[in-house]
């Protein structure tokens, strides 16, 4: 039936050939070329864009007489009537202090101005690009308003909207030139690590909040689209040359280099085709934190190996595995070690292993190399109607902060794409595939070195046996803890040894995270849309309808997913409808009214609808106000589902309804004093545990404080679903003399959040039991999981943005922008619900510059301010202090040369920060850049 539908939706967009031809050449009041101009025909989605010199054509079935609109960032839009076939324009636009009149085609499907956009909409162009202080345009969207950017690493950014932040965003999503850039095997976009080569960007557009009722589940909290040049559009050979250093107190002053080439030729009407390759290698900012972390991941500076037992450092891996001592002393006692009653001596304390540092476990090595190509055909001549292929593949190493700290190393992700479009639909299906290359689990990694060199039964043994010999010699307890971990120290593998390099390599390139450290993956997915608008066909109302298909194949190995039998496969799909009517008023006055609605369906879950309504009302020419009114939807995600993976911390294990039986974690040792009372040596336990027979972790902390066991409360979360909000949001745009103003204010609320829970389960006794299970917690025997569930708490979010912008003394830009983002939600009455929110309460950015402060030389500075916030994640958790940060760029064109030349710095006054706890402090970039032909 799908088949059929798009079939009989081609053939619509198919019926009736082209006629008309327009060419025509875009130039400012002084007569220089505009690259990047839209042109696009009024009332239609049919459009094109002017290349490096300002020309342009345009191929088009419509019938003259039509209007084309012209327009570019910081230019006044011009309308010029078209009347015959063949016709040639010259174009001359005026310079504009607004950027309202730039066109956007996210928010609704369909060009229209950014001013007249029913929704928040942000973008950034090709004059945007060049002027932008990042060292290129993905860490450009820093400086746009409303948007948040964590830096993971180097070459991993993690771009976000209205809070629920974090490294691992699956409520965000990424698209290039219609294409998820997420991978498959983490279910979320890794920045541009494997995405767009920055001479083929074309615009970037991002719709901040809630876009699931055209874009589906994972549009929740926003969507970034990235588009490329089209070869019929953009010919030739372009160049982008970059070097320059990273500078960082960790890891002191590094070389970096960014290359970039784009060629794209049209070899006829009919066909063209180009090809993009970038390469980027710097070195990554190190992690060095080597402050305590307490049982329930919060930072606390005051704690070290100095003086803390039970130490487990940051960036600090391997300690992270502790035994209880007194435990250890029983079981001496049972085998025959240690005298009988010597466990007297003993005090009932965790102590660690040691760690090795981060930086012992990985060069810090960043790097990105990545390519893509794409064919076009526009087989019937002065039509508008494309097919085309186009393939991307990537590879690059950086880090990756989830659970634990992963060096991605090696990571491999290709695309490929079939589409067929004109200007009424699009039909498109592709592929995206991910192989996870020599990546590996650094905190792993530590804990298998140690355990190469002496394996935690000896070593805990040794200690515990040390220590009591120094209390029997009269030693006080912390002259014999240093005895015992002297003792216990003995063998130990130093970095930089060949011994420890031997059992590194071992480690990362051993998949069995029993014995190494190496994650495999193999995962991809399958994905279809496509996309039908009847404006041609309908008069009275622009009315759209599509749909999409998407497959899943998790293909880990069973070192991510529950898959060491085989893939697991699964699916989902959605269709859509949009209206869209402009209704005219008096005078200057008109009324925008767009509603849409959605329908997904998970194999898993019951089918959802989301509704979305906007209005947006024209008061003039320089006044235009909007509200909307939608619901979206979330999906569980393919780890929620599916993940079961042990992490040193809290065992990850999803939900889908076989798969709590599907994971098993490692056999656990049981205490002396469990096999006492008739429990087995080991224990394995089934992810079911945590759902099914499971503590909540505050309430046990509670207990081992109190020792009342009514504080013990019942975990046992629930089987995951999906996750709804409904989302409000009132807007303004204008113009006020020289002043462009453009506000927004949002509430969100959320029902069935998703979220993960940590539970412990006991290794027997059945919890509530008030007697085995309290034995079990009393002696250690236990596990830890984090469960991924919904959450029936009261969770709302809400927020403003105002951004401003205007020219000053003559032709100098100034802009600046403010957002407020605000968590309402119960902390003291929902201790174990973790949100990660993991957003700054308020934000302050502004630039000032000039893209002509004199004949082709141009300067620009942007300043961003962030309140401190509390970070919230599985790994670690604390605060991230605020900061400020300042970048700058100059510029110098040569247009008889085609050329470019920048020189710029970020976070230029050194003062180094970070946005997330536990990752690298960002330090300073200083570069310089050569640009031909773009």
């Amino acid at each position: 039936m799908r088949a059929i539908l798009l079939l009989a939706l081609i053939g619509i967009g198919t019926f009736g050939f082209a006629q008309t031809n327009i060419n025509g050449n875009v130039v400012d009041q002084n007569n220089e070329p505009i690259p990047g101009a839209n042109i696009v025909i009024v009332g239609t989605t049919i459009g094109t864009v002017t290349d490096f010199d300002g020309n342009f054509n345009l191929a088009t079935s419509e019938v003259p007489p039509f209007k084309i609109e012209i327009s570019s960032i910081g230019y006044s839009s011009a309308t010029e009537a078209i009347t015959g076939n063949n016709q040639t324009l010259t174009i001359s636009l005026n310079e504009s202090q607004t950027f309202l009149d730039e066109v956007v085609i996210s928010a609704s499907r369909t060009p229209e101005r950014i001013f007249e956009s029913p929704v928040t909409v942000e973008r950034m162009g090709l004059e945007t690009i060049k002027s932008t202080t990042a060292a290129d345009f993905y860490g450009g969207l820093e400086n746009l308003k409303g948007v948040d950017v964590n830096t993971n690493s180097l070459t991993f950014k993690s771009v976000n909207t209205r809070g629920f932040a974090s490294f691992a965003n699956t409520r965000f999503m990424q698209l290039v030139d219609g294409m998820d850039n997420s991978t498959p095997a983490l279910n979320f976009p890794i920045g541009n690590l494997v995405g767009m080569v920055e001479t083929d960007v074309l615009s970037v557009e991002l719709l901040p909040g809630a876009s699931s009722a055209l874009y589906g589940a994972n549009a929740f909290n926003g969507i970034l689209f990235m588009r490329s040049k089209s070869p019929f559009d953009y010919e030739g050979i372009s160049v982008s040359i970059k070097r320059g250093i990273t500078s960082q107190k960790a890891s002191g002053d590094n070389a970096y280099t960014d290359f970039g080439i784009r060629a794209a030729h049209k070899f006829s009407d009919k066909f063209a085709a180009k090809v993009n390759f970038g390469y980027l290698k710097g070195t990554d900012w190190a992690a060095n934190n080597i402050a305590g972390k307490d049982d329930n991941n919060f930072i606390t500076t005051d704690r070290t190996r100095a003086n803390d037992l039970n130490y487990n450092g940051v960036n600090v891996y391997g300690d992270d595995y502790a035994g209880n001592i007194k435990n250890v002393a029983l079981l001496l006692e049972a085998r025959g070690l240690i005298p009988a009653g010597a466990n007297a001596l003993i005090p009932s304390v965790e102590v660690s292993r040691t760690g090795y540092n981060e930086s012992d476990l990985t060069n810090y090595n960043a790097e990105s190399i990545k390519a893509d190509w794409g064919l076009y055909y526009r087989p019937i001549e002065d039509n508008s109607l494309e097919l085309s292929y186009v393939g991307k593949v990537g590879t690059g190493n950086t880090i990756y902060q989830g659970t634990n700290r992963y060096n991605i190393k090696g990571f491999f992700q290709e695309q490929h794409k079939l589409e067929i479009k004109n200007d009424n639909f699009f039909v498109r299906g592709y592929l995206v595939g991910d192989k996870s290359g020599d990546s590996y689990d650094m905190g792993f990694t530590g804990i298998q070195i140690n355990r190469s060199w002496k394996d935690d039964s000896t070593w805990f043994g040794q200690y515990t046996g040390a220590y009591l010999q120094a209390t029997l010699a009269g030693a006080t307890d912390e002259a014999a803890h240093a005895a015992g971990r002297a003792t216990a120290e003995t063998g130990r593998f130093l970095p930089g040894t060949p011994e420890f390099q031997a059992a590194f390599d071992r480690s990362v390139n051993d998949p069995n995270l029993l014995t190494g450290s190496k994650f495999q993956d193999a995962s991809k997915y399958y994905h279809a849309d496509a996309n039908y608008n009847f404006s041609h066909l309908i008069d009275f109302a622009d009315i759209q309808v599509g749909g999409s298909f998407r497959e899943y194949s998790l293909n880990s190995s069973g070192t991510i997913y529950t898959d060491a039998d085989g893939p697991i496969n699964y699916s989902e799909f959605g269709i859509y409808s949009q209206v869209q009517k402009n209704l005219p008023l008096a005078g200057e006055k008109s009324l925008k009214l767009t509603g849409s609605v959605r329908y997904d369906k998970s194999e898993f879950f019951d089918g959802f609808f989301s509704p979305r309504v906007s209005a947006g009302l024209t008061l003039n020419r320089n006044h235009n106000i909007r509200a909307s009114a939608q619901t979206g939807f979330r999906n569980p995600t393919t780890q929620d589902l599916f993940i079961g993976l042990a992490t040193g911390g809290p065992n990850l294990v999803g939900s889908a309804p076989d798969n709590l039986d599907r994971y098993t974690a490692r056999p656990a040792n049981v205490s002396a004093a469990g096999q006492l009372l008739g429990q087995p040596a080991t224990i394995a336990q089934s992810g079911r545990a945590a759902y099914e027979n499971s503590y909540t972790r505050s309430s046990v902390n509670r207990f081992n404080e109190t020792g009342n066991v009514a504080d013990l409360e019942i975990g046992n979360p629930d089987i995951i679903k999906p996750e709804q909000v409904a989302s409000f949001e009132i807007g303004y745009r204008g113009k006020i003399d020289k002043l462009i103003v453009d506000f927004s204010t949002y509430y969100n609320s959320y029902s069935d959040f998703i979220s993960q829970e940590v539970v412990i389960t006991p290794y027997y006794g059945t919890v509530g039991d008030g007697s085995l299970s309290v034995d079990a917690i009393l002696n250690g025997d236990e596990q830890e999981f984090s469960a991924y569930t919904n959450s029936d708490a009261d969770v709302n979010s809400y927020g403003a943005s105002l951004g401003l912008s205007m020219k000053v003394l003559g032709n100098y830009d100034l802009e600046g922008s403010y957002t407020y983002t605000k968590l309402d939600f119960d902390r003291e009455a929902n201790p174990n619900l973790q949100l990660n929110f993991n957003t700054p309460e308020h934000k302050f950015k502004a630039s000032f510059g000039n893209a002509e402060l004199f004949k082709n030389f141009g300067f620009n500075v942007s300043y961003r301010f962030s309140d401190d916030y509390f970070w919230e994640a599985t790994f670690a958790q604390g605060v991230v202090p605020e900061f400020h940060n300042v970048d700058a760029q100059i510029n110098y064109s040569v247009p008889s040369i085609k050329s470019t030349f920048k020189a710029g710095g970020t976070n230029i006054l050194g003062d180094e920060y970070f946005t997330a706890v536990g990752t690298g402090f960002i330090g300073s970039m200083y570069y310089l850049s050569w640009t031909i032909n773009n």
